[in-house]
């Protein structure tokens, strides 16, 4: 397996480059693209004609079970199967778990990969679907440095950087964290604080965007005029507030950033859920997966290249005391209904065709319920399981209502070609026009391969 090469971290900051690390938390909102700044390297291939305008990589952190979800097993022993029931989908042969039933009324838009897989059962893995790699990179740490693999949003925005103040990315709903700390998986690394997603903090109950106690209303965002005085306002008590905690910063460069942001109102505007209706917040579900697929869904409209809403905390899915209890009250019903409501509002807005949506945590569960965690087994528990868990895609020229690859009948293992998380990244990588096998350069200048993986061709084709 090849091993992804990045540098930990330069021996020495430069003062430009600690500005512009410093600026990337602005507001909770990292904010690369908004400058020009000088390229770290070139693509060694001229990238294909882009064939989507976004991708929506909806993320599931800490691991979902594809057991009780994409791959159920119902002819398995029980302590295989779980409690759930598989049901029947609108596409004969699929099933789907019970608790996915409005997804299994739209299989016709999906493409089902049950064949994943990878080497790492630990969360460590967090950042392979992210950044589409298999292995984590030389001197990783966990937590986000500057010797991470860039993300999709950060390479895109590293090979085709843009001045029209929208972002090549925006991750949300807030940064990935294990309790208080941060995980990797959702920076530009190596590339540089410059290519960095925009970050979003936001708490859709209060609509409110911000970082360490400094928040902007969400209505205020899509009021251009107000939205301008209220966030220099903001940048005046942040610059503060670096200047108080002695970290580097340049009130002149949040300022400029700030204001380049509001400059089109495009992406101000989309932040904001004020306008609307009461019905459409519903349909997606009034919890914080509806909410961040609904946020996500105004960003497609807004025309940012890379959308990722993290569902939930870094170990959100990681259902090693109790499996079936967290899947079926909250897990699988948010997740079934906001996808749901993504789905049918990129169809009836015609956008599904140009936005390719992707779906997948960093690896499975355990085939066998039952887990030893913490010194104690714990019946009703999976465990971590990285040799066979699923992915889904849809829209984007995908194939919809087909199964791609299979797993054995307990779901250990595949039995059919399986596909990694590189494979993951060059689909989507290909699908931006981007060529997985692009020369990328680190801190130090020197060449490595952005992707490792080659596109799962099956997705876009039938049969």
């Amino acid at each position: 397996m090849t091993v992804q090469r990045a540098v930990i971290e330069r021996p020495r900051m430069a003062r430009r480059e600690a500005l512009q690390l410093g600026c990337s938390t602005l507001l909770g909102l990292g904010l690369p693209s908004l400058l020009a700044g000088r390229a770290i390297g070139k693509p060694s291939v001229r990238a294909p004609r882009p064939s989507v305008r976004t991708v929506v990589l909806v993320f599931l952190p800490g691991g979902p079970s594809h057991l009780d979800s994409f791959d159920p097993k119902p002819e398995a022993p029980a302590e295989v199967r779980g409690q759930f029931r598989a049901i029947d989908t609108a596409v004969p042969g699929i099933a789907l778990c019970e608790h996915l039933p409005r997804l299994a009324a739209r299989t016709q838009h999906l493409a089902i990969v049950r064949s994943m897989a990878h080497a790492l059962p630990h969360h460590d893995a967090v950042c392979f679907v992210p950044c589409g790699i298999n292995t984590v990179p030389i001197g990783f740490r966990g937590v986000p440095s500057r010797g991470d693999w860039p993300c999709y949003a950060a390479a895109l925005d590293h090979l085709r950087p843009r001045n029209d103040g929208v972002p090549s990315g925006v991750c949300l709903p807030s940064t990935l964290r294990n309790g208080v700390i941060p995980v990797s998986g959702t920076t530009a690394g190596f590339l540089g604080a410059r290519h960095d997603p925009l970050q979003i903090e936001h708490d859709p109950g209060r609509g409110e965007f911000g970082i360490d106690g400094l928040s902007l209303r969400a209505d205020q965002l899509g009021r251009r005029f107000e939205a301008r005085r209220n966030l220099l306002e903001l940048v005046d008590r942040f610059a503060a507030a670096a200047e108080a905690s002695n970290e580097t910063a340049a009130y002149a460069v949040y300022r400029v950033r700030a204001m380049e942001m509001l400059a089109s109102n495009r992406v101000a505007a989309a932040l904001s859920l004020e306008d609307e209706t009461t019905h459409t917040k519903d349909r997606y579900g009034s919890h914080l997966y509806g909410q961040s697929l609904l946020l996500a869904r105004r960003l497609v409209e807004a025309g940012v290249p890379v959308i990722q809403a993290n569902l939930g905390h870094a170990t959100e899915w990681d259902t090693h005391y109790d499996n079936a209890g967290p899947l079926k009250k909250r897990l699988l019903p948010q997740l079934d209904q906001a996808l749901a409501a993504l789905l049918d509002e990129l169809v009836e807005r015609r956008l599904l065709d140009e936005t390719l949506v992707v779906v997948a945590g960093e690896f499975g569960r355990t085939p066998k319920i039952g887990d030893y965690q913490d010194g104690k087994f714990w019946p009703d528990g999976r465990g971590h399981w990285s040799s066979c868990f699923s992915a889904v895609f849809a829209g984007g020229g995908v194939v919809g209502g087909q199964a791609i690859g299979a797993s054995d009948a307990i779901g250990a293992y595949p039995v059919t070609e399986s596909f990694s998380p590189a494979d993951l990244g060059a689909t989507i990588y290909a699908a931006l026009g981007v060529d997985p096998a692009t020369t990328i350069h680190d801190s130090f200048g020197r060449p490595l391969r952005l992707n490792e993986g080659r596109p799962i061709a099956k997705l876009f084709a039938s049969g």
